[in-house]
């Protein structure tokens, strides 16, 4: 039997322990968690196979940010989002889309701002920092094409231009975090923000300015706390690339433990006189929130082997993400590792997606991309709930991903749940197709934790 069919053997085991409609029974019965009032206000969502309550918040071309950050606001009542002004084109220079807020209480949908810093993958990067009243987004002055952070209070229209740019906001609520979202597309798209060619520079070798920036929100200067040459150099263990000054080198996403105290993020770089410009190489670094201490937590020769999408786990020490860890094949597990390499070991036998650990329970949220082994070819994916005890898990749902036209796009334009919890680890909000269009979703797993860990 080869790796693949064992796997497949394991998921099905493993869904069907936990997926029988005897036990679905035995957890609503047990559980005795109601469904939230704001589920009402929604349509419900039947088509997904659904063995949780699920609502759809939002539909037309929208989306929420990722998996790393919930939409829903401090309080809980608002959920940011981001409308795409198409599907089907890449992103313009000076293209405005929508920064949109749904309440939750009353069931309303506003457009609070417009917004021409933004990309198909991450939108704008919408997300709330301290309160209700700070909201964070991208956006571009056509004038100067100059790219900056906005905070807006969306309830009485306030905002500010901070310099530079958002991709994620610090767990106090104190600082913006990015890298040049403008230069990062040069290494892949859909993440950053879009100026013309001109204007969008080229990094020759570990350059010296540029690499991982913070934004202090309350005077709103920034500065950079670790350049791509410091990472380079610094590093421990030392980054050794061969024809290191010729290649291209950048910084790619960026975002905080919980505790505030340490980064993460990637180094990308390319060989762009090796023959089709040379693969495009990664590694996974931390460091703290001053720039110092630089670790490799997933060496280049580790990610070469096959992986992707490291998240925090809730201890801060910690990271979970897919990787390549078992020799002869090209199978993806769901790996932790520490911070600067170490412990490194599997957490559960198949990886997918973007897995995302629950706060304070023994589980992880995750989808699968359409082309994975987990995925059924009808267009849906997963939407996998894994418990770490007992390496099972049940797909709450089976959430179409894939419009009518997506064969005819670029991958750019595929459509990822970046399922994630919300901040009182009862919900699950993520994307996906209705009416083949982008949505926004919410699942209510409050019932099933209760029950499994009964």
């Amino acid at each position: 039997m080869n790796m693949v069919s064992s796997r497949r053997q394991f998921l099905a085991r493993s869904t069907i322990a936990l997926g029988s409609a005897a036990f679905l029974t035995r957890t609503r019965a047990r559980a005795g968690t109601a469904t939230p009032d704001f589920f009402a206000r929604f349509p419900a969502c039947t088509e997904f196979e659904a063995r949780v309550p699920i609502v759809r918040i939002a539909s037309g071309r929208i989306i929420h940010r990722f998996f790393d950050t919930s939409p829903i606001s401090p309080s809980g009542r608002y959920v940011g989002l981001f409308r795409l002004p198409n599907e089907v084109r890449p992103p313009q220079p000076g293209e405005a889309g929508e920064v949109v807020i749904v309440d939750l209480q009353t069931g309303r949908e506003r457009v609070v701002a417009q917004s021409r810093g933004w990309e198909t993958q991450m939108g704008a990067n919408v997300q709330w920092g301290k309160t209700d009243a700070d909201l964070f987004f991208n956006d571009v002055d056509p004038q100067t094409w100059t790219p900056f952070a906005v905070q807006l209070d969306p309830a009485s229209g306030r905002s500010r231009r901070l310099d530079g740019t958002v991709f994620t906001v610090s767990p106090d609520g104190a600082k913006l975090t990015s890298y040049n979202l403008i230069a990062s597309r040069k290494i892949q798209v859909g993440y950053g923000v879009v100026l013309p060619e001109a204007k969008t520079r080229r990094n020759i070798g570990p350059v010296s300015d540029d690499g991982l920036f913070l934004t202090d929100i309350a005077s709103g200067r920034t500065r950079m706390i670790a350049s791509i040459r410091d990472i380079y150099e610094r590093a421990v263990p030392q980054l050794k690339i061969p024809n290191a000054e010729r290649c291209e080198f950048y910084c790619f996403q960026v975002r905080w433990n919980r505790q505030g105290t340490r980064l993460m993020t990637f180094v990308r770089w390319h060989d762009p006189a090796a023959p089709r410009g040379g693969p495009r190489l990664l590694t996974l670094v931390t460091m703290k929130g001053d720039g110092s201490d630089i670790r490799l937590a997933v060496t280049p020769q580790q990610y070469a082997r096959g992986g992707h999408h490291p998240m925090w786990a809730p201890d801060g020490e910690h990271l979970t993400l897919n990787l390549n860890i078992r020799d002869g094949t090209k199978d993806l597990d769901l790996v932790s590792v520490r911070y600067d390499g170490a412990d490194l070991h599997s957490i559960h036998p198949v990886g997918s997606g973007h897995p995302s650990m629950h706060r304070t329970l023994p589980f992880v949220v995750t989808d699968a991309y359409t082309h994975e082994p987990l995925a059924r070819g009808d267009g849906t994916v997963p939407l996998r709930l894994i418990d770490l005890r007992t390496k099972t898990e049940v797909a709450l749902a089976h959430v179409l991903a894939r419009r009518s036209d997506s064969a005819k796009l670029s991958s750019e334009f595929r459509i990822d749940q970046h399922p994630v919890w919300d901040a009182s680890g009862r919900f699950v909000v993520f994307n996906g197709v209705h009416h083949d269009t982008r949505s926004v979703f919410v699942a209510d797993a409050g019932a099933w934790l209760k029950a499994a860990m009964a």
